[in-house]
């Protein structure tokens, strides 16, 4: 006797809050979650599709974002996300996402730096508040509340609150936000 395969599906555990990084309506039909790590490729790979999916879907999706740095394959990726959310408290969040994945190859400590220079934020306290882990609770909720919701590599998508298991390429993730629009 064979017993049929299940298949799980990873639902999103931690609701999205005002307390989130989001891009588009707070009412948006559809919200897209992201689990990013800021060095990881994948990621890079995926960030022009995911704004894409904004600037075509602008009415119906939400983009949030949510760090799951995975520091033992990317050595940066905890500082380039404690350096986003530093911007973050400056009202800045957004802007510093984007230098961090147009410039990938640059977040080592000196180049981070300059980035956040280019900002026109102010390097010097940054620097102390990356250096100081100001953000570092804030940075680990969020990669707990991904392991809680199962993710397990970068980036994982959830389009309202179920995990995107396709791919992250711009016709799968607009053809992901369109079921969820008419679902």
């Amino acid at each position: 006797m064979t017993t049929p395969l299940q298949v799980t599906t990873a639902k999103l555990r931690i609701p999205v809050t005002a307390a989130d990084h989001a891009r588009g309506p707070v009412d948006a039909p559809v919200t897209l979650v992201e689990y990013g790590d800021f060095q990881c490729r994948f990621c890079g790979a995926a960030y022009p599709n995911l704004a894409e999916v904004l600037r075509q879907r602008g009415d119906q999706v939400r983009l949030v974002y949510r760090h799951f740095p995975i520091a033992n394959v990317h050595p940066y990726a905890e500082s380039a996300a404690e350096a986003a959310e530093a911007a973050g408290r400056r009202g800045r969040f957004w802007e510093m996402h984007d230098w961090l994945f147009e410039h990938q190859d640059q977040l080592d400590p000196v180049h981070l730096s300059l980035g956040v220079e280019q900002l026109g934020l102010p390097a010097d306290e940054v620097d102390a508040e990356v250096k100081g882990h100001a953000d570092a609770d804030r940075v680990r909720r969020d990669f707990v509340g991904g392991i809680r919701s199962g993710v397990n590599g970068t980036p994982s998508l959830f389009v309202n609150d179920i995990r995107h298991d396709g791919g992250y390429d711009l016709a799968d993730l607009l053809a992901a936000v369109d079921a969820a629009a008419n679902g």
